[in-house]
């Protein structure tokens, strides 16, 4: 008899499917990780080993999805037949949470990098319709990621107008990437404890978490390479004292280390959960 698979709740932590870790994902025991987030584009379709896998540990664990590639605010028309494909890749897999990042990254084509969008009130309404299309498109909420830029378009507002104005037209919610909003404090001179004081929270369902590269003190680079670092460790504590536990991934794409560090990770977002309920 399959092992019914347990929920999604809001005091868990998770990791991203990455096929540099899969075999440490099956090997792992029940406990170490609550769920496993995938990028659709990379999975749909994909048969063999790595088919077989992605099959196998769905039946162990609840899947939550992050775009790579539907370019939200991007001057092309969206992709409807990728998001018809999705859509039926989240029914198959009874997918809660479908999020993107809240950027463009296609022109004539791909441009594989994550483009910040200029926060003006254009493209605030630019970005909210294709939300909504895609929305339609999905039958369910989008989630839409805050990210990291490194050169600021035009700035009509800022970070937060910007975000909280795009949720609030599009109706859709917001995956708070704590990690994107200590290095944008640092590279762009404002207060995260402000950007997450001023961020609209019933949108907020979900948390992203991940190291990065420090250039220098006045410039991070987001790489999902490294550890996450003390200050994003205690801006993360500060999001649940604000937002509530809500399911956390905690990023790695490569330089992976041993798994058992990856589950100490986990066990700190667990505890910071933990003493967020308590102070609540």
């Amino acid at each position: 008899m399959q092992t019914p698979i347990t929920p999604v709740t809001k005091a868990s932590a998770g990791l991203g499917l990455r096929r540099g870790l899969i075999k440490d994902l099956q090997a792992a025991p029940t406990g170490d990780f609550d769920f496993l987030e995938v990028a659709p584009e990379n999975w749909i379709g994909i048969g063999g080993a790595h088919g077989a896998a992605l099959r196998a540990l769905a039946e162990r664990y609840p899947l939550s999805c992050h775009g790579l590639s539907l370019s939200l605010g991007g001057p092309s028309p969206l992709d409807v037949d990728f998001l018809v494909e999705v859509r039926q890749f989240l029914d198959h897999f009874k997918v809660p949470l479908y999020s993107e990042h809240l950027s463009y990254c296609s022109d004539d084509g791909h441009l594989y990098d994550l483009l910040p969008l200029p926060f003006t009130e254009e493209a605030v309404h630019h970005v909210a319709a294709r939300i909504r299309q895609a929305q339609d498109i999905l039958g369910r909420r989008l989630a839409v990621e805050n990210v990291s830029y490194y050169a600021a378009p035009r700035q009509d507002m800022d970070e937060v107008t910007f975000t909280n104005a795009v949720l609030r037209e599009a109706d859709c919610e917001l995956l708070l990437d704590v990690n994107n909003v200590y290095v944008n404090s640092i590279n762009h001179g404002f207060d995260p404890q402000t950007f997450l004081t001023g961020i609209d929270a019933n949108r907020v369902v979900a948390m992203h978490i991940a190291g990065h590269f420090d250039e220098s003190d006045s410039l991070k680079i987001d790489t999902h390479g490294a550890s996450v670092k003390p200050a994003v460790w205690a801006l993360l504590a500060q999001a649940y004292a604000r937002f509530g536990a809500q399911p956390t991934l905690l990023e790695r794409d490569f330089n992976f280390p041993a798994f058992s560090e990856l589950v100490a990770e986990l066990r700190t977002i667990r505890r910071l959960q933990q003493e967020g309920m308590n102070r609540g």
